[in-house]
């Protein structure tokens, strides 16, 4: 395996820490000693960045001996000790002093890596309400742009004007604000993640209360979602003076509002909550959202008034494994909270689109093809509830099964129990005899009794289904609902102008095919219909996923989909970081191989079959991906160009030409094919 690609920095990675020292009360050597032992654990875990909580070297809640000269020497001095002791680590640390200048006192973020102070960040916002007397003790560094400090003699860059940047290493660019500072109507990290920070940190003290921690996690959160960045945060911890407060040790990293790692509250022993954070994913979220540069444009643009303090990192593009979750079903939640939320929202979203346009157009009836198959069902079953509530008769929509040359019985069984579970008007066309006049039409040799199933025996089928459920919508004052998933439209795996493709209206083409699956499994958990119904959604939901298009072989096996378009959880996952996230393929292989190369990589979605879980090696993974990336931008946008209105329904994006993709139809996939090659494993 390419050696650079198991690497998280070659993937534009970077993986961070929050930590709880034990901490003293003003002792400041003890507080050395812990942060150095803290930062040696750092190193060798391979940690790039190391967030320390507010005033680490006192200590926070030491009252007015911040104003003790023998203190603030102490706090200079340990300075030098933590840089001199560090010398040799990877890490670089964010940590806090109380640092005098130009006689006043500043609470401070003091970055230092590789035994050099790089600089130093003074706190702007401080609180002074409630239990806090921060006033007495320190001055805001508000305005204070373009200074320096000495530091044992060395003049080190001062000032709320710093973001710190590895030359080596483009991704590698941190801010630091302080406690407080995140509270605030405006924080300073948005200056920040606007001059170009990916990574914010606070170094927080935050005494606790109860529900504190939730507020701390929300602003976190908020915050990194706002800011489109990676927000580490951490919290003074046992050990802090509890003359009048207590301290939880909360640390926590975030990452476009989703929480990647959190402490142990109120742990006895020193923690490092690590977690690997994402910066191509967040370059990605910048470049595609617009605002996020009108930001900067409309607040005098932070590039222009923040200094960017380099280092020389020196990353060794080691295999240090990968400290994030990576969930298999990025578009299905892997919790139960979540899954049932989500479920609900997916599931109402086509609901409320269906009814819309049924309400707009005022038709009469509702036809869809019906072929037991899990797109089909999906669709047949968002239209019952949709007349639901209209209060209309669901014997408004006329369900048709058309059964051809190579329907099981199984399947034709299904739709026929599903159909009349639901009360739909019921019909049944053989396409049989009108497919063999067109084949015959063609010169086709089938036509002539040989066994040939090529692409026009299929599509004959497929055609004229589509043909017969447009007529009747014409004839019955419909309009035809269409059955295509997102997952079809990425792969191209739908015969351009019929049912998968084309439509009236388009239910399933923002939901991909194992959303579909926990669509199904959520109607049935939650009792969306009735037992019949739920017994036949069962039977459909355990089949194997075929067009039955082509007779089954010798051995009786049917057509399968997925043994010639791949496995549908991974096609799922590559359009996701695909369409929603633009990242490189090599990427997507590697991020793929840790979610899917043992069964224990990651979380299965609750309910998910223990039947269907497997796992994939890098092998399986790196040719799936290949014949994904070929077919999704080379040979089926002029199918997708050319989609019917459908609802959006996840965030993690669609193929709408009106929506979250808009590609050329004669495109190539030669460059993302090249990256894979060149990149990949």
């Amino acid at each position: 395996m390419n050696k650079r690609f198991s690497s998280i920095h070659h993937h534009r990675m970077l993986r961070v820490a929050a930590a709880t020292p034990r901490a003293s009360v003003g002792d400041t050597g003890t507080n050395v000693r812990a942060t150095l032992e803290l930062a040696q654990r750092a190193h060798e875990e391979a940690v790039d960045l190391v967030v320390f909580p507010e005033l680490n070297i006192t200590s926070y809640a030491i009252d007015d001996l911040h104003l003790q000269s023998a203190q603030q020497d102490a706090s200079r001095n340990a300075l030098l000790a933590v840089a001199e002791g560090t010398r040799e680590l990877r890490p670089v640390l964010l940590v806090g002093a109380a640092l005098p200048r130009n006689g006043r006192l500043y609470n401070c973020a003091v970055a230092i890596a590789r035994g050099a102070i790089l600089g130093v960040v003074p706190k702007t916002f401080l609180p002074n309400y409630r239990e806090y007397y921060e006033k007495r003790w320190f001055s805001s560094g508000a305005g204070l742009t373009g200074l320096t400090i000495d530091i044992g003699g060395n003049s080190v860059p001062f000032g709320t004007d710093l973001i710190f940047a590895a030359a080596d290493l483009p991704h590698f660019i941190f801010h630091a604000e302080i406690c407080e500072d995140y509270w605030s109507p405006t924080p300073p990290s948005t200056a920040g993640a606007l001059a170009g920070a990916l990574v914010c940190c606070n170094l927080s003290a935050s005494n606790v209360v109860i529900g504190k921690s939730r507020e701390r996690a929300m602003l976190s959160a908020a915050q990194s979602a706002r800011a489109v960045c990676a927000y580490v945060y951490s919290a003074a911890g046992p050990g802090e003076s509890t003359t009048d407060l207590a301290w939880d040790g909360q640390g926590t990293v975030h990452e476009l509002g989703e929480p990647l790692a959190a402490s142990t509250r109120f742990a006895l022993n020193p923690e490092l909550v690590m977690a690997d954070v994402d910066c191509e994913r967040l370059l990605q979220e910048r470049l595609r959202m617009g605002t996020f540069g009108d930001a900067a444009t409309f607040s005098g643009h932070p590039e222009t008034r923040f200094r960017r303090v380099t280092f020389e990192h020196a990353p060794d593009y080691g295999d240090v494994g990968l400290k994030r979750a990576v969930r298999r079903f990025p578009f299905v939640p892997d919790t139960p909270e979540r899954l049932d939320e989500d479920c609900y929202e997916a599931f109402n979203i086509q609901v409320e689109g269906l009814l819309k346009r049924i309400t707009a157009t005022g038709v009469k009836n509702l036809v869809i093809g019906v072929s037991g198959g899990l797109d089909s069902t999906h669709a047949l079953i968002v239209a019952a509830k949709a007349l639901d509530r209209l209060d209309r008769p669901r014997s408004d929509i006329i369900g048709i099964t058309m059964p051809g040359f190579a329907t099981s019985e199984g399947t034709k069984d299904n739709a026929w129990k599903l159909m009349r579970a639901l009360g739909v008007t019921a019909e049944e066309i053989d396409i049989r005899p009108a497919a063999r006049t067109m084949l015959e039409g063609l010169g086709h040799p089938f036509a002539k009794g040989e066994p040939v199933y090529d692409i026009t025996f299929e599509n004959v089928q497929a055609g004229l289904r589509t043909d017969y459920l447009f007529r009747i919508a014409n004839q019955r004052a419909g309009f035809v609902v269409g059955t295509g998933d997102l997952s079809e439209l990425a792969l191209g795996w739908c015969t351009y102008g019929v049912g998968d493709h084309m439509s009236h209206y388009g239910v399933n083409a923002g939901v991909p095919k194992t959303l579909i699956q926990f669509l199904i499994r959520w109607c049935i958990a939650t009792d969306q219909y009735d037992a019949e119904t739920d017994a036949v959604l069962e039977a459909i939901l355990a089949q194997e996923i075929s067009p039955e298009l082509v007779p089954a072989d010798e051995s009786g096996a049917m057509q399968s989909t997925e043994s010639k378009i791949g496995p549908y959880p991974l096609n799922d996952f590559f359009a996701h970081y695909v369409i929603r996230h633009g990242l490189a393929p090599s990427k997507i292989a590697f991020l793929a191989w840790h979610a899917w190369r043992d069964m224990e990589a990651g979380r299965w979605p609750i309910g998910y079959p223990e039947a269907a879980r497997t796992a994939y090696d890098i092998e399986t993974v790196k040719a799936w991906l290949e014949k994904f990336l070929f077919r999704f931008f080379q040979t089926s946008q002029f199918k997708r160009s050319a989609l019917p209105n459908s609802p959006k329904v996840s965030a993690g994006g669609s193929v709408s030409p009106r929506g979250d993709w808009r590609a050329p139809s004669d495109g190539t996939a030669t460059t993302w094919l090249d990256e894979l090659a060149a990149n990949g494993p």
